[in-house]
């Protein structure tokens, strides 16, 4: 299982950082005083650079270099600084050789200058103001996908204790009641005590509060949930869910998951079981039919009910938990997750996890 840290926002490895990116680190840590010199000597060697080539070779454009350095870098106030310095190291190199007879024609050509110099300082502040933003929603949204994988985390994690305490607390004290139930009842019994009935039938009200207990285990907890154990907690979830809720819930047919990570089975699984109840509870189902099975290289879980379909998210509020979760969870896989309207009435849901050629998903 790899940890939310060794992996990006796509669920795969990070890359590893740029040249310029490594860079971008190191020059960032400088404090902006010393960018802002750098930038100075860089606008003074392309000045003597420009002095060397002569009027006949322009140099004009080396000159936005030490700018852009100083914006990226330095920020807003080295750009200042640098922009008027190389506008100033540009004047006092070019100043005796200016094809300009008159002063207002050597002052435009300076104020052209300058304005050059200040569109590039704005066109790098602006894309470093972006790219800054464009940090920032990544990390935003970086953010929100851990939260939702430790929502999930944390949320799968408290339905194995509760279903490990329903199983190994409640039932094994129900069961221990029901033990003592049928030796008082026989003991009753055995002295002829009309009352001996009474107790029989609290008796057969335990045992039936633990084969409830034990199937609310078995939907919370389910243990076998594994690459080859997903048929069963499949057809144990209809079993469960048939008896808790009265509806004919079956599995047509169900194939075998190829992949070697058993996390994959539990996410469908728990995609089947939320589509499952949100059929049987909201959508006031009497028959539900679930399926797995192989669609040209992907993977297919669908679920069908017969019920009276999915309102329009407008009329619930939007999406609700157990919607987003399952969401969550077939983004988790790499897969896609529909809703679609059943003829004859009812949802369909269908959840389809591509195997070729896209990589194994990475989970949680």
């Amino acid at each position: 299982m790899t940890s939310p840290t060794q992996t990006g926002y796509d669920g795969h490895p990070p890359k590893p950082p740029s040249a310029f990116t490594r860079v971008t680190m190191v020059m960032r840590e400088q404090p902006a005083w010393r960018i802002t010199l750098l930038a100075l000597l860089l606008s003074v060697l392309f000045g003597w650079l420009d002095e060397a080539t002569g009027w006949e070779v322009s140099l004009l454009i080396l000159y936005a270099m030490p700018i852009f350095l100083a914006v990226w870098w330095g920020g807003r106030t080295a750009g200042v600084i640098v922009t008027l310095c190389s506008v100033l190291v540009w004047w006092i190199v070019n100043e005796e050789r200016l094809p300009y007879e008159t002063g207002p024609a050597q002052l435009l050509a300076v104020v052209n200058r300058l304005f050059y110099f200040s569109v590039v300082a704005y066109a790098v502040s602006a894309v470093r103001r972006k790219q800054d933003a464009d940090a920032e929603r990544i990390r935003i949204l970086e953010g929100h996908r851990q939260l939702e994988r430790d929502i999930v985390k944390v949320s799968e994690h408290e339905q194995q204790r509760i279903g490990r305490d329903l199983h190994d607390g409640l039932c094994q004290h129900l069961a221990a009641i029901g033990c003592a139930a049928r030796v008082l009842a026989e003991d009753l019994q055995a002295q002829g005590v009309a009352a001996s009935a009474d107790v029989v039938m609290i008796e057969e009200s335990i045992y039936d509060a633990v084969r409830e207990a034990r199937n609310l285990a078995r939907g919370i907890f389910p243990v076998h949930v594994d690459r080859s154990g997903l048929a069963a907690a499949l057809h144990d979830l209809a079993h469960t869910m048939s008896a808790l809720t009265g509806a004919s819930i079956k599995v047509r047919e169900c194939e075998d998951v190829p992949t070697d990570k058993p996390e994959v089975s539990m996410h469908l699984y728990r995609i089947a079981q939320e589509a499952v109840a949100n059929a049987v509870r909201h959508g006031e189902a009497a028959e539900v039919v679930i399926a797995v099975k192989m669609v040209g290289n992907a993977l297919e879980l669908s679920i069908e009910d017969n019920g009276k379909g999915m309102p329009p998210l407008t009329q619930i509020g939007g999406e609700g938990m157990g919607l987003r979760t399952m969401r969550y969870r077939a983004q988790a896989l790499a897969a896609t997750l529909d809703f679609e309207p059943r003829s004859g009435g009812g949802t369909c849901v269908h959840c389809r996890m591509p195997l070729k050629p896209s990589p194994e998903p990475i989970l949680s």
